[in-house]
């Protein structure tokens, strides 16, 4: 279901700038498709080694790209004005996490294994609760920052599912957050169908739409401005 919202967020975007967040339902979908993997070598049904490529894909989108990827979204949104250098502030951040999560993933020992029903991840090095702190900072802090209203309700829906999470199941945190996460990220494809996001005006309608930028994916419809 995901990767079907990820396709079709993808088929309304109509501004450069904007595809990489328009993305984020479709990675998200390939994410939690990779976990689906991770579940089944847990259970026997792959082999040891596929089971550690899964898992590794798994925990470097989690922990290593997620924390660059968000900011640097929203930032390629942002209009000019102080949010926008803040939030470049919080690509930096981002870039200095994921490069400390990537080291740790690469050169430390991982773990996965099952508690309580769900998938709990282990990295001596990217478990560091300040680096954990810092990644929080980056990804969320992007979000609640953007003009665009939907961007930062997607920051306070995120907010709230990291903070469940975190009560619930603290245990499984990376697998929880990030299958919340990908669901909530319904509210991009809903965003882009209904009124796109608009770089030049925020919050408001264009009066220009301009053509869709991945027409390929609309077979057998127009890719005209205004189509759909």
């Amino acid at each position: 279901m995901i990767g079907s919202i990820g396709v079709a967020t993808l088929r309304h975007v109509r501004e450069p700038r904007a595809l990489l967040f328009a993305s984020v339902p479709m990675l998200f979908a390939v994410h939690q498709f990779s976990e689906g993997f991770v579940w089944l070598g847990l259970e026997g049904h792959i082999g040891q080694l596929a089971l550690d490529h899964v898992a590794f894909l798994f925990m470097l989108y989690a922990q290593g790209i997620l924390p660059l990827l968000m900011p640097a979204a929203v930032a390629l949104m942002e209009p000019p004005g102080w949010r926008r250098k803040v939030i470049l502030s919080l690509t930096a951040v981002g870039a200095f996490v994921c490069a400390w999560d990537v080291y740790g993933l690469i050169f430390f020992p991982n773990q996965v294994f099952i508690e309580q029903n769900s998938i709990a991840y282990r990295n001596p090095l990217t478990g560091d609760f300040w680096v954990s702190c810092l990644y929080i900072i980056a990804t969320c802090g992007a979000l609640l920052l953007s003009t665009h209203r939907v961007v930062k309700a997607y920051g306070v829906v995120n907010v709230i599912a990291l903070t469940v999470a975190e009560i619930v199941k603290e245990y499984a945190f990376a697998s929880v957050w990030c299958f919340y996460a990908a669901v909530m990220s319904v509210m991009i494809y809903w965003q882009f169908k209904r009124l796109n996001i608009d770089i030049e005006t925020p919050n408001g309608a264009s009066p220009n739409l301009r053509p869709f930028l991945l027409a390929w994916l609309r077979p057998g419809r127009s890719a005209r401005v205004g189509t759909d």
